[in-house]
């Protein structure tokens, strides 16, 4: 039976074992070249009174020729069966076992048993056709009963193990056996550090997968193989394959995102999945959802509530690790319907929330832009929200930004944000272009002339007046000197008094004890333009005041707290507490001329807790000194206070 033609006589055909090459000849001697040479899948030909077919011969005195060379295994008893009209011979490794070389009328046939060693052998088949009909038929076959075969198969070769992590099966491969009556091959495993070997699988293929006992461990493999007659191998060579515990999934965390809760961790070796759980309040643990990557949006989680999360990894054969937990809570959702009307001087955000659904908020953040989109990053807008209720359980909120200027588009996103102050995501964008301003926003010209002095009753201001006829006070702003390493001078002040427009002089009443003190003064219009938070600029003055301080210093622990006011009528007034015990009051005035405090009360002491001295000077600052009279005569540590007194206004 031919299986393909070639060019004849051009080129020697190479044949894959075990297909037969067959080389046809014109003659019965198989001299000279083949007229063809080709590849057979047996030797089982009827030519009847003709000649083969795809190549010319002659239909009488032709010859064929098979030949092929195979592996035999491990050999073993073997029938070889020939049939033949006319003559046909049969050789192994040339040795010839099979012989009807003769011309006959009818099918001469022939079965011989024998053993054929291990290994390669190679088998020949020589058929001469002399005259008339002529068909030939050869065949090869183990004889695999059990009390004929007693030869074993060889042991498999090439055998390799590895972990299918899809599976979690150790995945055992080998070579094919060469034998042509194996039955089947089976696979033995054992646990490193034990020697007994257990059957865990037959095929006739030449791989198995096998789930190994327990994860986390090493597992040998060997392959053995079975013949027809019962026969079996030798073990093949041992290969080891560990099994992958998986470990719970690392770097667990949870990031709280408008769309939901995300989680994300590490990949495990020899996870094909994750299982995402939640634990509920009632402490059970509910099933979420299975990926094979290692992330997870809970998408489920409610706003504004803490959830805690359980990822555990699955290997192949649905094996859990344990469990990693993170917690995460979502945030607020963004406010909607944003909207905003504006005047010439502020604008007025508007947005609704429904808190059924949208979480617990604990405020909103108002931002602006005049670009888009709007920057959410830098510092909200100073606007204080307003509820509105409203009938179908939303809530409005609106608030007013008067920051803003006169025609000018602004741009308002909004975001809502929880106790914890995560801020929802972005509200949509309202804009809004401020009409033009019908108010004077033109401040007063700066304050000029100023001075400053030290006196001995604290430090005068004086300036020149503002001519401005929509004038409407003064400010003046007093403050503290700061000095840089770079020698720069600063002073940090803030607002200490407001002045009527007509006035253009201060007192401040800095007490007398050598300390620096810096001052600005402001104008301010009937619009509240004001010049220095207009131009953020002021003519500074800086001043050290005069120390007046008693070189007499007070006594510490005294029990009496010391008042002093000036009175009416160019007087000081005094007052202090009373002492339990005393039995009266002396009072001290210092006196700087004499370098110490002079008793103006006498010598007795007097009952009252009040005292007027109407014999202070003006134009300097008073000390005094007030001391509790014990029932022992004794006097306490003195309570101190003092008190600046202008000249008298002439």
């Amino acid at each position: 039976m031919l299986s393909a033609t070639a060019n004849p006589a051009v080129a020697d055909v190479s044949c894959t074992s075990p297909a037969w090459k067959a080389q046809f000849h014109a003659n019965t001697t198989f001299g000279g070249t083949p007229k063809l040479t080709t590849c057979d899948t047996a030797v089982s030909e009827n030519y009847g009174t003709g000649d083969p077919a795809g190549v010319t011969l002659p239909r009488d005195n032709f010859a064929v020729r098979w030949s092929v060379a195979r592996d035999f295994g491990s050999g073993g008893p073997f029938t070889f069966s020939a049939a033949s009209q006319d003559g046909i011979r049969v050789y192994l490794d040339g040795v010839r076992k099979i012989d009807l070389w003769k011309n006959v009328s009818s099918t001469q046939s022939k079965n011989l048993n024998l053993t054929v060693p291990a290994g390669k052998h190679t088998l020949r088949v020589d058929f001469v056709a002399w005259t008339g009909s002529a068909n030939v038929k050869f065949s090869y076959a183990p004889r695999s009963t059990a009390t004929v075969d007693k030869v074993r198969p060889l042991a498999p070769t090439a055998v390799t193990g590895r972990l299918d992590h899809a599976t979690a099966k150790a995945v055992v491969s080998w070579a094919r056996n060469k034998e042509m009556d194996l039955a089947d091959y089976r696979v033995y495993r054992r646990e490193s550090g034990k020697t007994t070997w257990s059957n865990v699988g037959t095929t006739t293929g030449t791989s198995l997968a096998n789930l190994p006992t327990d994860a986390g461990r090493t597992y040998y493999y060997e392959v053995r193989a079975y013949d027809k007659a019962g026969n079996v191998s030798a073990g093949s060579a041992d290969v080891p394959v560990t099994s992958i515990a998986v470990a719970p999934p690392a770097g667990l965390a949870a990031q709280g995102l408008d769309a939901g809760n995300k989680l994300t961790w590490k990949g495990v070796p020899g996870a094909v999945k994750y299982s995402v759980e939640w634990r509920a309040g009632d402490g059970s643990v509910r099933f979420l959802g299975a990926t094979t990557t290692t992330g997870y949006t809970d998408a489920t989680a409610p706003r504004s509530e803490k959830r805690t999360y359980l990822v555990r990894s699955v290997d192949g054969a649905g094996r859990y690790s344990g469990y990693a937990g993170a917690e995460g809570s979502r945030p607020v959702a963004a406010p909607y319907e944003v909207t905003a009307r504006a005047d010439a001087h502020r604008v007025a955000p508007t947005w609704k929330v429904n808190s059924a659904t949208g979480g617990a908020y604990y405020g909103y953040h108002v931002y602006r832009s005049t670009s888009l989109p709007v920057d959410t990053t830098g510092e909200p807008v100073r606007c204080d929200a307003r509820l509105t209720a409203l009938a179908d359980g939303q809530k409005q909120y609106s608030c007013t930004d008067t920051t803003t200027a006169a025609e000018t588009t602004y741009h308002y996103v909004v975001k809502g944000y929880d106790n914890a102050l995560d801020e929802s995501a972005a509200s949509g964008t309202a804009s809004v272009t401020t009409l033009v301003s019908d108010r004077d926003l033109t401040p007063p010209a700066a304050v000029s002339g100023v001075t400053a002095e030290a006196t001995e009753y604290g430090i005068t201001l004086d300036w020149k007046a503002n001519t401005e006829a929509d004038l409407a006070r003064y400010v003046v702003y007093v403050g503290t000197v700061l000095r840089g390493d770079d020698g720069e001078t600063v002073c940090s002040g803030g607002e200490y008094a407001y002045l009527d427009k007509s006035t253009t002089h201060h007192l401040y009443a800095a007490k007398p004890n050598g300390g620096e003190h810096c001052f600005w003064i402001d104008a301010v219009d009937t619009s509240g333009n004001s010049n220095y938070r207009w131009t953020k600029t002021a003519d500074t003055r800086i001043v050290t005041a005069l120390d007046l301080t008693p070189t007499v210093p007070t006594p510490p622990g005294s029990p009496l707290y010391l008042n002093a006011q000036t009175g009416t009528q160019d007087a000081v007034e005094l007052s202090w507490n009373a002492v339990e015990g005393a039995t009266g009051y002396r009072v001290y005035r210092w006196d700087r001329a004499a370098g110490r405090y002079e008793p103006l009360t006498g010598a007795d002491p007097q009952a009252f807790t009040s005292y007027t001295d109407t014999t202070a000077a003006s134009g300097t600052t008073h000390y005094y000194w007030v001391t509790a009279v014990l029932a022992d005569g004794t006097e306490t540590a003195p309570g101190a206070d003092w008190v600046p007194m202008p000249p008298t206004a002439g």
